[in-house]
């Protein structure tokens, strides 16, 4: 039997917001800066996507189906890709057509929500679920969380969704003597099978190609297969993850990447050794050879493979407690506005602005942050979020106002306690028209709020960040 290789690629693009002194607070609550949000991401488009997706599409034809590659794309690029380059989707459109191509499933604002609210995390992957299914036609069968962040806990969550396929770090910490090279099985769920990237091969493309000072430059397709075949040797599956915009973004055109890419394949096939496999085909293929136990959190970011590249200090976590302090409001709530600001507020890319992280990994932060420092990142996150409170907290008033006018208000005074539960939409809110948006199959009943008071508006941010 051939040996695997699992291709996989995270596409996703963060929401800029605007620069808190653009904007009145209580008074303005357009948060985002949409000219930053489109020349990013038709910049990206131009030269990775579309570049890219055709390449694929290409060596997909080419090998006749023998090459095969995966995706997560969350639905806060897509909603971008709608407003901007609807051309990308057609092009990722034309990949789910060879079958070749799998799509998995993640959170739908690469949020980690999974680390904060099991409702809210389980929200998102079914939104995010059915708006695969309604872009590419497909229905994700293996789930890949944002970051790659996994725990025990989180993979029972994602079993009990009915997942048996995750990929997730294959972080040295938990490893041990362990190889990454095989498939394993999460120690809350045996059912569920576990695909642990590569990190060292995977980094090779992905942070290492073009390094001219690197020892091994430049990379050819056949020196990495042989690296490939030196690591599984004695193993199963080689699992490669990385960033899409590894190709012509992070590492430019001029490097070679996308030369490389088109010739990798070709050296694979020749050899014989190995063979291209999605996700699920190779959970199908290949067996758990042990559990995993992961009892804290592990992601594939920075050299401690944890979660404290967006949670790892004061200003992280301060912010992060007081976003998902408000979903208990939030619960009151049927405002479909609120609820997408509040997904979007959501994304990872925030928190990870504000990493303080100065030695080892304080290049890679400061590469993807469009902030001077971390500390305005906070700062303008915070009067950001300041700004959504405030409309959070006058929409309840509104709500009560409007309750103890009626008589079923009367009632709520007394009890505390809505007339009847709200409605949260599923389905994604873009800017498409109305016979684009993906149809939500089901809605989700809010729970009611705890009978605990709301928590109060959020207290002025700019003395924290000092």
């Amino acid at each position: 039997m051939k040996k695997s290789i699992c291709l996989y690629f995270q596409v996703h693009q963060p929401n800029r917001l605007r620069l808190y002194r653009f904007f009145d607070i209580g008074k303005d609550s357009h948060y985002y800066d949409d000219f930053a949000n489109r020349t990013i991401l038709r910049r990206v488009a131009q030269k990775c996507y579309l570049p890219m997706n055709q390449l694929l599409l290409e060596l997909i034809n080419a090998y006749k189906g023998e090459f095969k590659v995966a995706f997560s794309i969350s639905g806060s690029v897509l909603e971008q890709f709608d407003r901007y380059a609807p051309e990308v989707i057609d092009s990722f459109r034309k990949l789910a057509a060879t079958g070749s191509v799998e799509f998995l499933s993640e959170t739908y604002y690469h949020s980690l929500a999974s680390l904060a609210s099991p409702e809210e995390f389980k929200h998102q992957v079914e939104k995010h679920r059915e708006t695969i299914e309604h872009y590419f036609g497909v229905t994700p069968k293996a789930f890949r969380n944002t970051e790659l962040i996994y725990s025990d806990a989180i993979g029972e969550m994602v079993y009990d969704m009915g997942f048996k396929t995750m990929l997730t770090e294959g972080a040295k910490h938990v490893l041990g003597w362990k190889s990454p090279n095989y498939i394993y099985a999460c120690a809350n769920a045996p059912k569920l099978s576990l695909l642990l990237k590569n990190s060292s091969l995977s980094d090779d493309i992905a942070f290492r190609f073009s390094d001219r000072n690197w020892s091994d430059w430049p990379l050819t397709g056949d020196k990495y297969l042989s690296w490939i075949k030196t690591a599984a040797q004695n193993d199963e599956i080689v699992n490669l993850f990385m960033d899409y915009e590894t190709f012509g973004e992070h590492q430019s055109a001029q490097s070679g990447i996308f030369d490389f890419m088109r010739y990798f394949p070709e050296a694979v096939k020749k050899d014989g050794e190995f063979e291209f496999v999605t996700p699920t085909e190779a959970a199908g293929k290949h067996k758990p050879v042990a559990q995993l136990d992961v009892p804290d959190p592990i992601s594939w970011a920075d050299e401690e493979r944890d979660v404290t590249a967006w949670l790892g200090n004061e200003l992280q976590n301060d912010a992060f407690k007081k976003l998902y302090s408000q979903e208990e409001k939030l619960a009151l709530l049927d405002n479909e506005d609120l609820w997408s600001d509040y997904g979007h507020l959501q994304e990872s890319d925030h928190f990870y602005y504000m990493c303080t992280k100065f030695f080892s990994d304080g290049a890679v932060h400061k590469y993807f942050n469009p902030y001077d420092t971390p500390y305005e990142a906070f700062i303008n996150y915070m009067n950001v979020l300041s700004d959504f409170i405030l409309r959070v907290d006058d929409a309840i008033s509104v709500s009560d106002a409007n309750f103890a006018g009626s008589k079923n208000g009367k009632a709520v005074k007394k009890t505390g306690k809505p007339a009847a539960k709200t409605v949260r939409k599923a389905a994604p809110k873009t800017a498409v028209k109305a016979a684009e948006k993906p149809a939500a199959k089901t809605a989700k009943a809010k729970k009611p709020a705890a009978a605990k008071t709301a928590v109060k508006a959020a207290s002025k941010t700019t003395k924290k960040a000092k």
